[in-house]
């Protein structure tokens, strides 16, 4: 039972009594049932992350918990978020730019994991009640928790996203996590940095409890309390895949499977993962111990440092979008129904909208619907949801569904006579306030908009293919396009999940821009003998995802022709010119540079030395550089930072670099650096 808060044995009474402590970033309370309530709600921010001030004040929140379970005035301690739609988004990756040295960063791990360990060790019942997104950190610190209850809302999602940032977790979650769902789902989770629903982590055991909403978690944390509920962990079966040689075939399985994705000299975070697990994984507790000393160097190395970059990139294009936007975009219409036109259309219904999709061809419009069947597959488990999202994606022939769109998107034809008669036509029939925007990838919003009575209206919505999983779209402000318009337009982009980049109406605008000389420069070298295999080979070898050859045969020979004509880039005769005369446009044709089998080019099994790879690597990224340079130089877009978020998440440019700008400043200081030395 638990006793009044009175002094006993000569003690000074436990101050303040029941009520509340004051904090910054923390409310805490302790009930008259000697529960303690602790809200995590961090000052000042959208979202709970666990920097210093909200780890020295739960500390705080710790000892008065230890001394409340030694004087029996709490049976318990509850951890919630105060914040409606999260709990915790992990650590404060803004304070890890102030490590410099691995000693530095194992001194502020040994104070954090110290906590962790208090918590784990409490005598009372520790519960954590998750609504929302819980991930790095924040699950490391629920898994020392004794019980962990979660909503089943499908906003609530755990995982271990380290990875993506060039570490992996290193508060101790390695060991907690293979404790709680076994080497095999927590491995999982922690290389792929993949997020999990809470039906799923339940199941794997990170989550022990499931309840309808929020408003029941306070109630369910209480009962798990009062009956001092405790988690349990992996069964025995589970266990025996940490023992040898049981553990060295699953990580040398796990190994084989990351090299499939990346390489170890670009990401090494996975690796050293996999290494820690086969070494140390039999036992917990050396795990843990080794945990920091494998953690410490990925926290400091150019990798992590530079990955870290590309996330703050990605939330500087999110910021692109106004928040205090009123404007809700609910209902789009998009005319042309080509693979563009009904790819974007059914990105826009998997995003939770309803899209009409128009064009001349009732066939083409049900081709286009039917082939957005696997995107629906993916994004949506049950057959009632992929109901629901078919039942969003309406054949509209007529364009009856212009009048009542929020967003009208044209991806018809790249003919400049044929967009401005469609646009003229519409600009009678839609609503006031609907976005209206052209997917065009080369010719000018201006031009395009000259015949309009408002030529302020039209800006243009560009997304690249294949529109599923590229992140980027390029908002594309005209001469004469008006800030409102642009600023819905970025907004729309960030409803349907993609970062916006707004970018000036030029050429290319930035992502082909820059794109474009780095293939048509690897086709002239290919024109003078280099073999194609080792161009791409030598892109890869740099960081990017694939090479300039593949790339063009992917995206399609006529239409890199196109943006080469267009920019000035494609000379007459070139091998570029006979492959697209002779129909052999790459990939979609079956061949381009490489003859293609099952969806793959079929390469030559050919090796080349690493220095030359990496010589031949450089100078090929190298006209991309300079026409980034180029493009900042004439405001393509705002700033360095967003060339540099345009074209990794638009070209695919090794994220492990940071962006070309700021690979190629570092290089600068390197070279400044060795002969300041000489």
């Amino acid at each position: 039972m638990v006793q009044d808060n009175v002094a006993r044995d000569g003690e000074e009474p436990l101050a303040p009594p029941a009520g509340t402590l004051a904090f910054r970033d923390w409310r805490f309370s302790v009930d008259q049932e000697g529960i303690g309530w602790a809200i995590f709600d961090r000052e000042g921010a959208n979202a709970n992350a666990l920097g210093s001030r909200p780890l020295e004040e739960l500390s705080a929140i710790v000892d008065w918990a230890e001394e409340g379970a030694r004087r029996r005035t709490m049976c318990g301690l509850v951890i919630l978020s105060g914040k409606e739609k999260g709990f915790i988004v992990g650590a404060d990756i803004n304070e890890f730019d102030g490590f410099e040295t691995e000693a530095q960063v194992i001194d502020r791990l040994r104070l954090v994991l110290a906590l962790f360990d208090r918590i784990e060790r409490l005598s009372i019942p520790v519960v954590a009640g998750i609504h929302g997104v819980c991930v790095g950190g924040g699950l490391e610190l629920i898994l020392a928790c004794h019980y962990r209850i979660a909503t089943r809302d499908p906003a609530t999602r755990v995982g271990f996203p380290e990875v993506k940032l060039g570490i992996f977790p290193g508060w101790h979650g390695t060991a907690r996590s293979i404790r709680q769902a076994g080497p095999i789902a927590a491995m999982q989770a922690m290389l792929t940095g993949s997020m999990i629903g809470a039906s799923r982590a339940r199941a794997i055991g990170l989550i022990d409890e499931l309840v309808a909403s929020r408003g029941a978690l306070r109630w369910a944390a209480r009962k798990a309390v009062l009956k001092k509920r405790k988690s349990k962990p992996a069964g025995f079966t589970k266990s025996l895949l940490t023992r040898w040689p049981a553990r060295a075939l699953l990580a040398k399985k796990m190994r084989d499977e990351t090299k499939k994705k990346a390489r170890e000299a670009h990401y090494p975070a996975p690796f050293r993962l996999i290494d820690l697990f086969e070494l140390h994984g039999g036992d917990l507790e050396a795990l843990k111990a080794a945990e920091t000393r494998y953690f410490a160097p990925l926290l400091i190395s150019d990798q992590s440092r530079n990955l870290r970059r590309v996330f703050k990139l990605s939330e500087l294009l999110k910021a692109q979008a106004p928040k205090d936007q009123a404007w809700k975009p609910m209902r789009v219409h998009v005319i042309g129904a080509g693979t563009m036109g009904a790819d974007i259309a059914g990105w826009c219904v998997a995003s939770g909208m309803e899209v009409t999709l128009q064009d001349l061809s009732p066939e083409v419009i049900e081709k286009g619907i039917k082939a957005q069947g696997k995107l629906f597959s993916r994004k949506f488990k049950t057959r009632a949801e992929r109901a629901a999202a078919k039942a969003r994606l309406i054949a509209d022939p007529a364009g009856a569904g212009v009048g009542r769109a929020d967003v009208i998107i044209e991806a018809i034809v790249e003919r400049l006579d044929i967009k401005q008669k469609l646009f003229a036509d519409l600009e009678g029939k839609i609503k006031p306030g609907a976005v209206l925007a052209t997917n065009t990838s080369s010719l000018e919003i201006e031009a395009i908009a000259a015949p309009l009575k408002d030529p302020g209206r039209l800006i243009g919505i560009h997304f690249f293919n294949p529109v599923a999983q590229m992140p980027l779209v390029e908002v594309v402000r005209g001469a004469s396009s008006r800030d409102d318009e642009v600023k819905k337009g970025a907004t729309f982009v960030t409803a349907i999940g993609k970062f916006p980049l707004v970018a000036k109406s030029v050429p290319g605008f930035l992502v082909n821009r820059v794109l474009a000389p780095y293939m048509m420069s690897a086709m002239a070298r290919l024109e003078k003998g280099e073999e194609k295999e080792k161009i791409d080979e030598a892109a890869r070898t740099f960081g990017m995802p694939m090479g300039p050859i593949e790339l063009a045969d992917t995206v399609g020979l006529d239409v890199c022709a196109h943006v080469g004509r267009i920019l000035g880039l494609s000379p007459e005769g070139s091998m570029l010119q006979r492959l697209v005369e002779s129909k052999k446009l790459g990939k979609k044709s079956g061949e381009g540079f490489y003859v293609w089998k099952d969806g793959k080019p079929d390469k030559a099994e050919k090796t080349y030395a690493p220095a030359e790879l990496d010589r031949l690597g450089r100078e090929l990224i190298d006209p991309l550089i300079r026409e980034s340079e180029r493009a900042l130089e004439e405001r393509v877009v705002e700033n360095a930072d967003l060339v540099d978020a345009g074209v990794i998440f638009g070209t695919g440019f090794a994220p492990f670099r940071g962006g070309p700008l700021h690979f190629r400043a570092s290089e600068l200081r390197e070279e400044a650096a060795k002969e300041a030395a000489e």
